[in-house]
Order: structure tokens, then sequence, then C-alpha cells
């Protein structure tokens, strides 16, 4: 891999992941459009990288937030900080359980299938645009008002998260979307699915941690002493930094306005194209 496609990998790893346009589908799609063909130790390392930026700025946009959660947690403190932390812990149930399971198949059965990538961005594109016409009727509006995200809110949240494996369905999007359906505060609800992804994200690092150095798929298995290479792991892993902080900020705006529909439109559009040209 060289500089450039790694800087537009970071970039795009960076902004899909908080967009909810699915990082993981426009990750394929980019793979395909620039011809690369990443497999065995060097997607590990790469994607590894990538997932580690991502969790650096969450944590860096929501710093203020995040460092109360973790006072009152590790602590022991039990407070509003640490319910909120264990509502997290609760919500990423499902997606631990698919993880664990079903990862191997899920990649192996979706992955690298642009089909699959379209016809779930269109699933999201439907779920985005429900959510938009549902939560802005004036009829929802008087007979809901938005409250914080309970014990049953979270868990619904996170079997969102779960289904949102699959390559094209955004993870963001899905549990945005539901978290508003539900009734909660808009920018509660976007917080809590950032807060949320760190545990998933850093339990998925340690996975592809733990292939990178397994014997059959790792780096020993990578006869060939081709690797993508110092410089190209550094470009990616900053600009996919950089961009997340940015749409981090950007995506709790936007959530806060309720502008999601226009992700909506563009998620069918390059839904329909990857179903069209796959």
């Amino acid at each position: 891999m060289d500089i450039l496609n790694a800087l537009i990998l970071g970039v795009v790893q960076g902004l899909a992941e908080y967009l909810p346009i699915s990082s993981s589908g426009h990750l394929e799609i980019f793979h395909d459009l620039l011809g690369l063909d990443l497999s065995g130790a060097e997607s590990l390392e790469f994607d590894l990288m990538l997932h580690v930026a991502t969790v650096l700025s969450t944590i860096v946009i929501l710093w203020k937030e995040f460092m109360p959660l973790c006072t009152s947690f590790f602590t022991l403190k039990w407070d509003s900080n640490t319910i909120y932390v264990l509502k997290i812990l609760v919500s990423c149930i499902p997606v631990a359980i698919v993880g664990f399971c079903f990862k191997d198949f899920v990649e192996s059965f979706f992955g690298g299938n642009l089909l699959v990538v379209g016809i779930c961005l269109c699933i999201t594109a439907a779920l985005l645009a429900f959510t938009y016409f549902f939560r802005t009727s004036p009829e929802t509006a008087r007979k809901y008002k938005p409250r914080n995200i309970s014990w049953l809110d979270a868990i619904i949240i996170g079997c969102a998260q779960a289904v949102a494996v699959l390559p094209g369905l955004s993870r963001s999007g899905s549990t945005i979307a539901t978290g508003i359906m539900l009734g909660d505060k808009r920018e509660e609800v976007a917080r809590f699915s950032f807060f949320m992804v760190i545990i998933p994200i850093l339990g998925e690092a340690l996975l592809d941690l733990k292939d990178l150095f397994s014997p059959a798929t790792g780096l020993a298995a990578n006869t060939s002493g081709v690797g993508v290479g110092f410089l190209p792991i550094l470009v990616g892993f900053i600009a996919s930094f950089i961009v997340g902080c940015l749409a981090c900020k950007w995506m709790l705006e936007i959530v806060k306005k309720g502008k999601l529909v226009w992700f909506a439109i563009y998620c069918v559009i390059v839904g329909v194209l990857c179903i069209v040209f796959n």
C-alpha cells in the first residue's frame, strides 16, 4: 500500500465511523475503487491502527464527559456516571456475542461483496429517512417527550449496533436512529452511541492483535515479507484521527439539529450505484 491509498482510507474511516454512512461499507467500496487487495497480516495491522485512531478521536472530543465517567466507574463511586457506564456495558453485550461467535462468518460471507454493501446502504437510508419523518411529524412531537436513555433502551440500541456489523449498515446511523425512535434525547443518544463503540472497537482491536501474532494468519505466516509499511500505517492513523475528531464534532451538531435525512439521500444513491456496478 502506498501513502496516498493509506491517506484516502484513513480519511474514509475517520469520516464514515461517525457519519451515518457505514465505515465498513465505504472501506469495501474504496478497496475496490483503489484496486487494493489487502489480506491476512497486511489487513490486520492496518485495520488495527485505524480502529485505535477512531477510539482516540472519540475520547479527545468527548474528554470532558469521558473523564468523569472513568473516575466514577474505576473508583467504584455509585452515582449517575457509574450507572451511565453500566448502561454502556449492557449495550455492548449483543455486539460482543456477535463478535465472538459470528465474526469470522460475517467477514467471510459478507466481506468484499459490493452487492451486500449496496443493499445495506439502502437499508441504512430507509432507517434514517423513517426516523426523520417519524420524529418530525406533529403528531409524534405532541405524543412523545424526549427522555433519558433507560436500561431497556440501552439493550435495544445495543442490538441495533450488533446488527450493524454488516458492511454498509451504518453503526452510528443504526444506533442513533434507534435511540431517537425510542424517544431518547437526540444529543444524549449521539454521545451514548459514540461512547458505546469504544468497547467493541477495542475488543475488535484485541482480536485483530491476537490474529496478528497468530502463527497461522499473522505476521509469522506472511512469508512474502511484504507488509503495509510503517509510513502508510502512520499516515492512515493520523488521517483517521484528525478527520475522526472533526467528524465526531460535526455529527453531534447534525444530530442536535435533526438533519440525518440528508445522509439517507446519500446512502441510497451510493447503495444503488453499488448494486448496479457490483
